[in-house]
C-alpha cells in the first residue's frame, strides 16, 4: 500500500514538473505540421470544421461546453420572456451564430439577418482609460436594428467600386473598394464622427490565444525596425473593465480586447443588447429612447460563463496537404518573401492546469498578435487605444483555407472586401508593402504555390 502511495506521489510530481518547466528551444523532430492547435487540433475538413470541442474534457466540462454551444446558437427575444429574453432595445443581431456562421467568418452585408458586419463609432479624443471616445447618443457601436417602440441608431449602405492591380507579368486582378454611407439616424450624428467596419471573425482557438503569455507577444515587437525588414509591430494596451486593469490586447481586429471573457461579454452587450455581470449597462445607455433603462443582468452568470467556456474550448482545424510538393514549395516562398515577418508560424502557450489541451502547446496560428501599419488602402482612420487609424492586428491564418466551406462564400480582411486570398494580399500595404511587392514579382506559378500553401492552413 505504501509503495503504491509513493509511486503515485512520484508520478504526480513528475507530471507537475513536466507541466510547469520552462519552455525551451523547439525541437523540430517529432512534430506533426498538421497540428495547428497542438493537442487542441481536430481533423475535419467539412463545413463543421470550426465547431468541435477540444479533446480531454471531463464529463462536467463537456456538459458546460454543450450548454455554451446551445447559448451560442440561441436566438434571443425581447422581454418579458421566461428564458433568453433581454434582446435590445437596439442591436445588430439576435444570436452569436447569426454573425459567426458555423463558428467561423461572417458575411459583409448591411441591414440583413445574415449580416456579420458591424460598425464601431467614436469621436476624436480618448476616454478615461485611453480608449475611443464614445459618440454622444450612439456609444461606441452603431446598432442598426431595434425592437418595436425603439428606433435603430442608424442604417448603413455599402457600395463597391472596382480597382485593378496589374502584375509585372501582365496578369490583372480586380479588387473591390467599399464605401459606407450612414443614413436615417434616430438623432443627428456628431459632425466629426469616425466609423470603422468590423466583420465577425472565426471564434475557434480562443482558449489557446487567451493562454499565450503576454511576454511572448511582447517578444515579437521590433521597435524601430532593428532588423531593417520594414516590419516593427507593437502591442496594444487596453482597459479590461472586469479586472479594472490595463492589459495587452490580443482579441479584436485592432487587438482592442485583452481577455476572451471580455470579448464574449462585449459581443452580448454591443451586438445583441444583452447585459451581464461584466457589462451591466445597456449599449443604448444614455439615449433618450431608453432613458428608463437601469443596470441589470439579462442573462445569468452561468449562461455567460458557459458561452465563454464554449469559445475557450473550441478546437483548431488541422492543416491539410502538408506533404504536397507545391504546398511545401509555397511554404518556403511564404517565408522567403517575409510574409512570416507578421504571420509567425509557431508560438508556445502558457500553463493551464485545468485544460491540458491548451497547456504548454506548440501552436501554429500564423500571427504575432501585434498591431501593424497596413497602409492607407486598409485604413479606417479610427484610433482604438494605441492602435492608429492605419494599424490592424495580424490576423491568424489557421483555418483560412476552410472559410469557403464554413461560410459558403469566403470573405477576408477586416471588412470582407476581399473574396479571394490573392485579393487580400494585394490590399496589403504599409509594413506589408515589401512582402506584397515581392509576391507580385514572383512568377504566376510561384504565386500559385504560395496561395496553395495558405489554403492548406
Amino acid at each position: 500500500m505504501k509503495k503504491t502511495i509513493v509511486f503515485s506521489c512520484l508520478c504526480a510530481l513528475l507530471l507537475l514538473y513536466t507541466m510547469c518547466n520552462k519552455v525551451g528551444i523547439f525541437n523540430e523532430d517529432g512534430f506533426d505540421e498538421r497540428l495547428s492547435g497542438g493537442a487542441a487540433t481536430v481533423f475535419d475538413e467539412t463545413s463543421h470544421a470550426f465547431t468541435h470541442e477540444i479533446d480531454g474534457l471531463s464529463e462536467r466540462d463537456g456538459q458546460v461546453h454543450e450548454f455554451g454551444d446551445k447559448a451560442f446558437e440561441q436566438t434571443f427575444v425581447s422581454n418579458p420572456a421566461p428564458i433568453f429574453g433581454g434582446l435590445g432595445p437596439v442591436f445588430n443581431n439576435v444570436s452569436c451564430i447569426s454573425c459567426h456562421h458555423n463558428d467561423g467568418k461572417g458575411t459583409p452585408t448591411a441591414g440583413q439577418s445574415t449580416s456579420s458586419l458591424l460598425f464601431r463609432i467614436s469621436v476624436p479624443g480618448k476616454d478615461l482609460h485611453g480608449g475611443p471616445l464614445a459618440a454622444d447618443g450612439f456609444g461606441l457601436q452603431l446598432q442598426d436594428q431595434s425592437l418595436i417602440g425603439s428606433k435603430p441608431e442608424a442604417q448603413i449602405s455599402i457600395n463597391y467600386t472596382s480597382l485593378s492591380v496589374t502584375y509585372p507579368d501582365g496578369t490583372v486582378v480586380a479588387l473591390r473598394q467599399p464605401t459606407y454611407n450612414v443614413y436615417n439616424p434616430y438623432t443627428p450624428l456628431p459632425a466629426s464622427y469616425m466609423l470603422s467596419p468590423r466583420l465577425a471573425p472565426p471564434v475557434f482557438g480562443g482558449g489557446l490565444i487567451d493562454n499565450i503569455p503576454a511576454q511572448t507577444i511582447l517578444s515579437f515587437v521590433d521597435a524601430g525596425d532593428k532588423n531593417h525588414d520594414g516590419i516593427s509591430g507593437k502591442a496594444n494596451y487596453v482597459f479590461n473593465p472586469y479586472s479594472q486593469k490595463m492589459e495587452i490586447g490580443r482579441f479584436g481586429l485592432k487587438a482592442n480586447t485583452s481577455a476572451l471573457a471580455v470579448q464574449v461579454a462585449a459581443a452580448y452587450q454591443q451586438d445583441m443588447g444583452i447585459t451581464s455581470y461584466v457589462f451591466g449597462q445597456e449599449a443604448s445607455y444614455g439615449q433618450a429612447q431608453t432613458a428608463n433603462a437601469k443596470p441589470n443582468k439579462d442573462i445569468p452568470d452561468s449562461t455567460l460563463n458557459a458561452a465563454i467556456f464554449y469559445v475557450r474550448t473550441l478546437a483548431v482545424p488541422a492543416r491539410r496537404n502538408t506533404t504536397d510538393v507545391d504546398v511545401k514549395a509555397g511554404q518556403q516562398l511564404f517565408t522567403q518573401i517575409n510574409c512570416s515577418g507578421c504571420h509567425r508560424q509557431t508560438i508556445q502557450t502558457g500553463i493551464d492546469l485545468t485544460l491540458p489541451a491548451l497547456s504548454n502547446q506548440r501552436i501554429h496560428p500564423y500571427s504575432d498578435f501585434l498591431l501593424h501599419d497596413m497602409g492607407n488602402g486598409l485604413a479606417d482612420n479610427r484610433p482604438d487605444f494605441l492602435a492608429t487609424g492605419n494599424e490592424w492586428r495580424t490576423m491568424p491564418l489557421w483555418g483560412i483555407g476552410l472559410f469557403g466551406k464554413t461560410n459558403g462564400t469566403p470573405y477576408y480582411l477586416h471588412d470582407g472586401r476581399a473574396t479571394t486570398i490573392e485579393q487580400a494580399i494585394l490590399w496589403h500595404g504599409g509594413e506589408a508593402e515589401n512582402a506584397k511587392q515581392a509576391f507580385m514579382q514572383l512568377s504566376n506559378a510561384d504565386r500559385t504555390k504560395i496561395l496553395k500553401f495558405i489554403q492548406s492552413l
